[in-house]
């Protein structure tokens, strides 16, 4: 016959409670352990890092930037009165003597305005002899007239010389006598008057002549400015060298002081560096510089450097020595480089993508096997064109990566492969 079982039901559901608080238990637990585990290194490939080594001995501190070469004589020639373009000899880029005319130019009232000029002298000059003949006319009128009294003076002290002797002898009356002395002295006053009149004359001759003479020259440098701006009407280089620029075009009116033509001597040439104004700062005058003009590399020295900053950047003057490489040209593009100074005995790597000189920077550290890099706090301090200073953080022989890591900002490990 049948057996009736007891039931397991109760101890089957314990069990299977049992089996899942242990199963949730074991899945909290790995969840807690997971979150304090540190992430993956990532993968980078040795391929795309620029590592370098920490080294030590000299560095010398650069700074570089770029420029072009600029002519150290540059004239522009400026138009001297109101006029019009009326033709173009010389075009950009051809050799030119002092005395090449570059443009000719019109001005019809400057024309009739020389025309002027040139009778204002001739009236002038007419007026000047004029003038002095009137004046000598005069002046010898009034020497005449100085003569005429001097001889009547003369005779009336002969007159009164013989009267005093002829009194001593009774011959003549005293009252003879005495009216021949006054004659005497009248006509030696008016004589002494002539001779001061003559004088004055002639003082007032020379005065008036040169009033009129000063009226002369001044037409005559009025025709002469005249003649010089007409002349300028031929637009001359002013300088032996390289015509650069002529800003103007035929039937074009130009105004007094307008630049017409830009000339320079491509025999004397200077480099204009733009360096970064943060880098600027310790540039001193007479530092040595190479400029790389492509076809070769020049060396120079600081001649000048601009106080202002414009765009960011200051412009460096450096000279170059007379002969330079072929194909140095003005307006050539040119790389700078002026060296500081020298540092005989530093730690110093490869500047960096990133980390700016005396700031703390976070650099990858390779490990001795080549296999991982670790982020290290490396402390910087003067820094060059590919070179800076390592205060704290790294020793010689240290391998950092020296390449752009942002990507990896979250990470301080990563694998090598």
């Amino acid at each position: 016959m049948d057996i009736a079982r007891p039931s397991n039901a109760k101890q089957k559901r314990i069990r299977q409670g049992i089996y899942a608080g242990v199963g949730l238990l074991a899945v909290v637990l790995v969840s807690v352990g997971l979150s304090k585990l540190k992430p993956a290194a990532p993968t980078v490939e040795r391929a795309v890092i620029w590592p370098d080594t920490v080294k030590r001995g000299p560095m010398v501190r650069q700074v570089r930037g770029l420029g072009t070469l600029t002519p150290e004589d540059i004239q522009w020639v400026p138009a001297t009165t109101q006029a019009r373009v009326d033709k173009i000899v010389l075009r950009p880029g051809t050799a030119v003597k002092a005395d090449s005319v570059i443009l000719e130019l019109s001005n019809p009232q400057l024309e009739q305005e020389l025309v002027d000029a040139q009778l204002k002298l001739q009236a002038a000059e007419a007026g000047l002899a004029n003038l002095r003949v009137q004046l000598q006319n005069d002046l010898l009128a009034t020497k005449a007239a100085a003569a005429s009294i001097e001889g009547d003076y003369s005779k009336a002290k002969m007159q009164a010389q013989m009267n005093e002797a002829l009194a001593k002898d009774q011959l003549v009356s005293d009252l003879v006598l005495k009216q021949s002395e006054v004659d005497a002295e009248q006509l030696g006053v008016r004589s002494q008057i002539a001779k001061d009149q003559l004088a004055t004359k002639v003082d007032s001759t020379r005065e008036q002549i040169a009033v009129q003479q000063s009226a002369v020259d001044q037409a005559r440098a009025v025709l002469q400015l005249k003649k010089q701006q007409k002349d300028e009407l031929k637009v001359r280089a002013g300088l032996d060298g390289m015509l650069q620029l002529v800003p103007v075009e035929v039937g074009q009116q130009v105004a007094p002081g307008t630049n017409l033509a830009r000339v320079a001597n491509p025999a004397h040439l200077k480099a204009e560096i733009k360096i970064a104004e943060t880098q600027a700062k310790d540039i001193q005058l007479g530092q040595p510089a190479s400029i790389d003009t492509r076809n070769g590399i020049v060396e120079g020295k600081v001649a000048r450097i601009d106080p202002s900053v414009i765009n960011g950047t200051r412009t460096v003057d450096v000279s170059l020595p007379a002969e330079l490489p072929k194909g140095a040209v003005p307006d050539l593009s040119v790389d700078g480089t002026i060296e500081l100074e020298r540092l005989n005995d530093v730690l110093y790597m490869g500047r960096p993508a990133f980390g700016q000189e005396q700031s703390v920077v976070g650099l990858f550290k390779i490990s001795p096997d080549g296999t991982t890099a670790e982020r290290t706090q490396v402390k910087l301090g003067v820094s060059s064109v590919n070179t800076v200073e390592v205060l704290s953080g790294l020793k010689v022989g240290d391998q950092v990566i020296l390449s752009d890591m942002s990507a990896y900002d979250a990470f301080d490990r990563i694998r090598l492969k």
